[in-house]
């Protein structure tokens, strides 16, 4: 159904971390170290600045695939997991984009499942890498139908 799209990506987008918006991220996942929040924590932390929560990038923009069109309803949150060269500081430009690693299908007792993985990269405004965020989106068979219409 979705074999086609491996390997397609998005545009880059350019994203900048911002402090208010990394204060109320912290709030809403509950985080109350100050390395996120409190400016003279971060500037006496080994990193000589604030950083922003190891989720953080779930609020990028990211651009979209041409031709991956999701239905709204019927997608399951899978798996996902975050590998970084650093942490990303709070004011920076953090330059995204996101690709098709992989889909397949499998039967189980709730009908025909797609298992759609996407990746999430995050580069510096010099290019280098600083994150990659592995997503697995379930397709239950409701939504298949939906698509394939």
């Amino acid at each position: 159904m979705l074999k086609e799209m491996i390997g397609r990506r998005s545009e880059k987008m350019k994203n900048v971390i911002e402090r208010g918006a990394v204060k109320k991220f912290a709030e809403a996942i509950g985080e109350a170290s100050p390395l996120f929040t409190d400016e003279e924590a971060g500037k006496q932390s080994v990193y000589g600045r604030n950083i922003a929560p190891p989720t953080f990038p779930v609020t990028f923009d990211s651009g979209s695939i041409p031709g991956l069109d999701l239905p709204s309803k019927g997608l399951i949150h899978g798996e996902q997991k975050y590998v970084y060269t650093r942490p990303l500081y709070v004011g920076e430009e953090i330059y995204c984009w996101i690709e098709v690693k992989d889909y397949y299908e499998r039967t189980g007792s709730f009908g025909k499942m797609g298992f759609l993985i996407v990746v999430l990269y995050g580069e510096d405004k010099e290019g280098e890498l600083l994150f990659s965020e592995e997503r697995v989106i379930i397709i239950n068979e409701a939504a298949r139908k939906e698509m394939g219409k």
